[in-house]
C-alpha cells in the first residue's frame, strides 16, 4: 500500500477511538494527513476493530495488508495497541508504503518490564513518559518504579510531610565510584514526584496499555525514611540521607509496632495511586545488625516465637504482605524475601542469579526473571576504555539477547510461574536522561525480543540486521542510544 492522500482511521468504540488517537498523533507527525471516523468508503484507509472472536490471547493481534486496506484487529485494547507497533514499524520512517502483509502474533510472556531507579537519581517526569513511549514502542506492559532509598525518597507522601522535607534530601553526592572513592561533591541534591506529577504519569502509561509497578523498599534501603522519622529505626537516631552507595545498616525496626502503622500509613496513598495489582515491596540487602542488638526486636522474635533474624525479615514481609492482601493487592520482592519463609501469596523478582526463581517456581511462586548476567543494564556494555564510569559488570547486547528466561531445571508445569523477565537500571552512576537512554537502549530492543518471541525465532544475527533497518524507531524519539552494534 502507498498512501498519497489523507488517510482515513476507521474506529468506533470509546476503546478502539483511544488506540486509534495514538496512531493518529504518529502520523501527523509523519506529515500524514489523517482523519478519524466510524466508517469509510475511501482506499486509504486503516480499520481498527476489537473483537472478542479476533482471537484468545488478551495481547494477541492480526494484522492484514492487502489491496483492499489495512485491517488491525484484537481481543483487546492492548492487542490493538500492539497491532498498532507492529504496524508503525512496518510503515517505516516516512511511513507511506507498507508491504502487504497478514500477521498473527502475541507474546510469549504476560510480563514484559523495564525499570527505572529514581531514588539513587532523579528524572524529570517529561523523561519518565519518554521513557514510557519506549517501553511501549518495544511493547513492554510493566514499569517497574522505583521510588525509595537510601539516598532519597522520591514519592509524595502527605501523611508524613517529613519525607517530603528531609528523606527527598542528601547534603552532598560521592564523587567516582563508592567503593574506591572517599571525595563528595559539597552540592546538595534532592527532589521528589509529587501525587499530582505521579497520576499524570500512571494515566500516560494507562493509555500505553503499561501498569506501573511502584516499589516502596523495606526493611533495608530504609535510611532516607529513618532521618526524616529517627524513631522507626532501632536506635532512634540519629540518621541522616545516605551521600554515597552501597548497603547500610539503619534500617526499619521490627519490633516497633510505630514502624507497622507508618508503613500502613505511606501504602494506603501509595494504593491510591497506583491501581496496579502487584505493589513492590523491596526485601533485598537488609543487614540484620541493629536487630540483632534491638531489644524491640528481641522481642518481637520472642514473642513470635521466631528462630532468628532472618525468620523476623519474613514476619516482617508477611505481615506486609497481610495489609496489602487484604486491600486487594499483591506483593512482589526481590529474592531475599524466600530467607526464612517465603510470604504465602508472593512473587519473587530473582536478581542474584536464577536460583531464587528456580527455588520460587518450584514452590508453586509466581518468578518474574531479572538475573545480573543478562538483565542488569547499569552494567557496562563494552571494554573500551571511554565508556561512562558504571557499577562494574559487564553486559553486551548479545548476551541480554542470548537470555531464556525458563531455566531447563523447572519442568513444564513449574515453568508456567514464570511471569517474564525485567531489565533493571540503577543509577548511582546515572545522573542524566541522556545518559540513562544510553544505557537503556539498544540493550532493552533486544530483551523486548527475548519476552515477545517464540525461542524457535531467535538468531542474533538476524535481530542484529533488524535493529539495523529499524534504528529509526529510535532516532525518531530523539534517544541517545549506545552505538557499537551500529558500527
Amino acid at each position: 500500500v502507498r498512501w498519497n492522500k489523507p488517510v482515513t482511521l476507521v474506529a468506533v468504540s470509546a476503546e478502539e477511538i483511544a488506540v486509534a488517537e495514538l496512531l493518529k498523533a504518529h502520523l501527523e507527525q509523519k506529515n500524514i494527513s489523517v482523519t478519524l471516523q466510524p466508517e469509510t468508503t475511501a482506499r486509504d484507509f486503516v480499520k481498527l476493530e476489537i473483537n472478542s472472536a479476533a482471537g484468545s490471547h488478551p495481547e494477541g493481534y492480526r494484522l492484514t495488508v492487502n489491496q483492499n486496506g489495512i485491517v488491525i484487529r484484537a481481543g483487546t485494547g492492548a492487542g490493538l495497541f500492539y497491532g498498532v507497533q507492529s504496524f508503525i514499524q512496518l510503515a517505516g520512517a516516512d511511513a507511506r508504503q507498507i508491504p502487504f502483509v497478514e500477521i498473527e502474533d502475541q507474546p510469549r510472556f504476560s510480563y514484559r518490564g523495564l525499570h527505572l531507579d529514581v531514588g539513587r537519581h532523579m528524572f524529570p517526569v517529561d523523561f519518565i513518559k519518554k521513557y514510557i513511549d519506549l517501553m511501549a514502542r518495544f511493547k513492554f506492559n510493566r514499569f517497574h518504579w522505583h521510588l525509595t532509598e537510601d539516598q532519597g525518597w522520591r514519592i509524595e507522601i502527605k501523611k508524613y510531610p517529613k519525607l517530603q522535607q528531609v528523606a527527598a534530601h542528601r547534603n552532598e553526592t560521592v564523587v567516582g565510584h563508592a567503593g574506591k572513592s572517599k571525595t563528595y561533591d559539597g552540592t546538595p541534591y534532592g527532589g521528589y514526584h509529587t501525587q499530582d506529577e505521579i497520576k499524570s504519569v500512571v494515566e500516560y502509561a494507562r493509555k500505553r496499555f503499561i501498569t506501573i509497578i511502584p516499589e516502596i523498599e523495606l526493611p533495608g534501603h530504609s535510611q532516607a525514611a529513618l532521618a526524616a522519622y529517627p524513631q522507626l529505626g532501632c536506635t532512634g537516631g540519629p540518621y541522616q540521607v545516605a551521600t554515597t552507595w552501597g548497603v547500610f545498616e539503619n534500617v526499619y525496626c521490627a519490633g516497633k509496632e510505630e514502624t507497622f502503622i507508618f508503613l500502613q500509613g505511606v501504602l494506603d496513598e501509595v494504593l491510591e495511586l497506583f491501581p496496579s495489582e502487584y505493589i513492590h515491596i523491596g526485601g533485598d540487602e537488609c543487614p540484620k545488625t541493629s536487630w540483632k542488638k534491638c531489644k524491640f526486636c528481641q522481642a518481637r522474635i520472642k514473642k513470635e516465637k521466631l528462630k532468628d533474624e532472618h525468620e523476623l525479615q519474613s514476619y516482617f514481609i508477611q505481615r506486609i504482605e497481610k495489609y496489602l492482601n487484604s486491600k486487594g493487592r499483591q506483593i512482589i520482592g526481590w529474592d531475599e524475601i524466600l530467607e526464612g519463609g517465603l510470604a504465602p501469596n508472593a512473587t519473587v523478582m530473582s536478581w542474584r542469579g536464577e536460583a531464587g526463581g528456580i527455588e520460587a517456581a518450584k514452590k508453586q511462586h509466581r518468578v518474574i526473571m531479572t538475573p545480573g548476567n543478562w538483565c542488569y543494564f547499569d552494567h557496562y556494555q563494552d571494554t573500551a576504555a571511554n565508556e561512562p564510569l558504571a557499577i562494574g559488570g559487564y553486559t553486551p547486547v548479545h548476551e541480554v539477547y542470548s537470555y531464556e528466561p525458563v531455566p531447563p531445571q523447572l519442568s513444564p508445569q513449574q515453568a508456567t510461574y514464570i511471569l517474564g523477565a525485567q531489565a533493571n537500571l540503577w543509577t548511582e552512576y546515572i545522573t542524566t536522561p541522556a545518559h540513562a537512554e544510553y544505557m537503556a537502549y539498544p540493550r532493552a530492543c533486544a530483551l523486548a525480543e527475548v519476552v515477545w518471541s517464540d525461542t524457535k525465532s531467535k538468531d542474533y544475527n538476524t535481530f542484529i540486521n533488524r535493529l539495523k533497518a529499524n534504528r529509526w524507531l529510535l532516532d525518531d524519539l530523539g534517544v541517545n542510544y549506545a552505538q557499537h552494534i551500529f558500527k
